[in-house]
């Protein structure tokens, strides 16, 4: 059995606008710093729909997701 893919998560906060719109979405995978800039909670993380759709919904496209093995871009999609 191959083991579950993992996904490196980063947060570009030059781009992020602190909509939190990523938090609402996986509330256990992201949350605002003191800056109300968004972060990742953990990275990697084993791939979770909820995170491709915080990062498909940011409205600054801050949120990139890259396998944690071969760092071939997730999302945003290329």
């Amino acid at each position: 059995m191959a083991p579950a893919p993992r996904w490196t998560v980063t947060v570009d906060r030059s781009r992020c606008v602190g909509s939190a719109m990523c938090v609402g979405v996986a509330s256990d995978r992201f949350a605002l710093d003191g800056d109300a800039r968004s972060a990742p909670l953990a990275s990697p993380v084993e791939a979770d729909e909820r995170v491709r759709d915080a990062a498909a919904n940011c409205p600054m496209e801050a949120i990139e997701l890259r396998d944690a093995t071969t760092g071939e871009l997730i999302d945003p999609y290329a």
